[in-house]
């Protein structure tokens, strides 16, 4: 998804204040809330001189429109989707909420994924389990309805599968084919004895990664983000990248 960008007023030139609104999925699980919200520090850390605030796009508050309004003495906001791939909450929900923004004109962003820093993040996660040279590994995703989202996961799956050397089987959680507890049983049935490890493309901790972690009697890796680590720096960078590429086009900076 290319950046969209709603343009200044005529006769204003946008040199500065330009706040970055991180929005993620949300998540009633305190520990994922914990684990995105130390992202979301980690970000207004690096960029101490950025306003950067969090909103959601569901279960939790404030949205995304109430995380706009809140901007004060900002010439313009740049919304950045903790999400790691464009479905519908990018491409319609957001790109509602960035389209009726009024109080500053606004940007939006592509998703997080694919990236390969990303997939690194995968790979820390698979040697923190201890995978092994016979282990077959299954990457578990989300899932969605939305056939742009479901391309970016088989993407990020093909990276891994270059990165590793090996093959990278993909199964999803929930609104896409192939299930993954079905990726896994045909995984288990194909080379058993060889271990079953399932690697999860997930942002944070919460009911997917739960799902995912009862997936297989197997290793699980833990979810990109966790409640009780730094963020990944590969990720905090992501996010950076995502808005400084962003802000650089709003400006007219080069």
């Amino acid at each position: 998804m290319s950046l969209s960008a709603v343009a200044p007023p005529v006769g204003r030139l946008i040199t500065g204040n330009v706040a970055l609104v991180a929005v993620s999925h949300g998540t009633s699980s305190p520990l994922g809330q914990r684990a995105v919200a130390a992202l979301v520090d980690a970000v207004a850390h690096r960029l101490d001189e950025t306003e950067v605030v969090g909103g959601f796009v569901d279960v939790q508050q404030p949205d995304v429109a109430a995380s706009l309004s809140a901007l004060v003495d900002q010439e313009a906001a740049i919304v950045v989707p903790l999400l790691l791939s464009a479905g519908y909450h990018v491409h319609v929900d957001l790109r509602r909420d960035v389209d009726d923004a009024a109080e500053v004109p606004t940007a939006l962003t592509p998703a997080l994924g694919p990236d390969d820093r990303l997939v690194q993040i995968l790979i820390d996660r698979l040697t923190e389990v201890g995978l092994r040279e016979d282990d077959v590994v299954v990457m578990a995703a989300a899932g969605s309805s939305d056939a742009r989202a479901v391309r970016d996961c088989h993407d990020v799956a093909d990276r891994l599968s270059w990165a590793l050397g090996r093959r990278v089987r993909l199964g999803f959680i929930s609104a896409a084919e192939p299930r993954l507890p079905d990726v896994v049983c045909a995984a288990v049935s194909e080379v058993s004895p060889a271990r079953v490890v399932v690697a999860s493309y997930l942002l944070a901790p919460g009911y997917f990664a739960d799902l995912a972690a009862d997936s297989t009697s197997g290793r699980v890796t833990r979810p990109l983000l966790t409640a009780d680590t730094t963020p990944p720096d590969g990720l905090v960078d992501l996010v950076i990248d995502r808005f400084r590429t962003a802000s650089r086009t709003l400006t007219g900076r080069l």
